[in-house]
């Protein structure tokens, strides 16, 4: 094995180490401490009695666990979007994905409550069509990657104003939505995980299934069609696959920014660009940061919670800022 490919596996490695150290810091810190031992009792042995193994089982894990996939889910689609847009600055939240994926959310919210259990395939619905309607207004002569970015952020500040519309028309019914336009991970439990799940195994697989093509496609257009890729074809994919994992997340944890333009950045300075590491680094380095920075904003102003895209907006803005500045130089 090449001495890079090496390097690469060993940060995947080290990667996978601090999920799991973030997931037991997650089950472990709270307004109630739990030990070590009986997080491994309850979660290996499952004879743990008392008020700590329900502590565990019906708070925490599935929290942690749902946290880790929304983290996961973001990074990897922001990773697919800048890779076949060759922009570091696309990611789902900025380029208008998200935004459609938050407006079904918010009607559904707070226009049809009662149906809030069709949040997830209405959010997909809704950032299915803002990337088809991106790829509308970016087509000419093909997809130019610059021009998706261009048409994504119009088309985010569009829907961002239906959101503010909607909230404006029904102010009686804004509680119930403002967690999710903030971006939270509050009362997660086990049916928040069984629906989110399905999503981020297949949208995971067929990222790495495509992770050939993704390599090839960063070559450049030209090259990639003299090497029989059929360029648009697969970026349309790439583009769905990383819709269906920023939908699945925007579903479940809401408007989560700067999590898809974060991480992928930081896990391509450790392994390289190549696909077939980028893509498992970035989803464990994405579940790792998202699920510490849940658990910073539980125990932070304890009891009081903040929701974890306030965390995720105070570390993300400034690094947007350095990128801007950087791509600029």
């Amino acid at each position: 094995m090449p001495n890079k490919s090496i390097r690469s596996v060993s940060v995947i490695i080290i990667f996978m180490v601090l999920a799991i150290a973030a997931s037991v810091l997650s089950i472990a810190t709270g307004a109630v401490m739990v030990p070590l031992r009986d997080i491994a009792a309850a979660v290996l042995q499952h004879d743990l009695p008392g008020v700590n193994r329900e502590i565990i089982w019906n708070i925490r894990l599935p929290r942690t666990l749902v946290a880790m996939l929304v983290g996961a889910n973001l990074a990897v689609s922001g990773a697919l979007l800048q890779g076949i847009m060759r922009n570091p600055l696309a990611d789902p939240h900025i380029i208008g994905v998200s935004s459609g994926a938050g407006l079904f959310g918010i009607f559904l919210l707070v226009v049809m409550p009662q149906y809030d259990y069709l949040l997830t395939p209405a959010a997909f619905i809704g950032a299915t069509l803002a990337a088809f309607i991106i790829y509308l207004l970016s087509w000419k002569d093909g997809v130019n990657p610059l021009r998706i970015v261009l048409a994504g952020v119009a088309v985010s500040a569009f829907l961002g104003s239906g959101i503010s519309a909607m909230l404006t028309f029904y102010s009686d019914r804004v509680q119930g939505a403002l967690l999710f336009m903030v971006g939270g991970l509050a009362a997660k439990s086990w049916p928040d995980l069984s629906i989110i799940l399905p999503y981020s195994l297949i949208g995971l697989a067929l990222s790495m299934l495509f992770s050939k093509q993704m390599n090839i496609m960063m070559l450049g257009d030209a090259t990639a069609r003299s090497l029989g890729i059929r360029v648009e074809l697969s970026r349309l994919w790439i583009t769905a696959i990383a819709t269906l994992l920023a939908a699945s997340a925007v579903s479940i944890a809401g408007l989560l920014g700067f999590v898809g333009l974060i991480i992928p950045h930081v896990a391509r300075l450790l392994v390289g660009g190549d696909y077939r590491f980028l893509i498992p680094s970035t989803a464990l380095l994405g579940a790792a940061v998202l699920t510490i920075c849940d658990t910073l904003a539980r125990i932070m102003f304890s009891p009081m919670e903040l929701p974890v895209g306030i965390i995720m907006g105070v570390l993300g803005a400034p690094f947007f800022l350095y990128l801007l500045r950087r791509k600029k130089a």
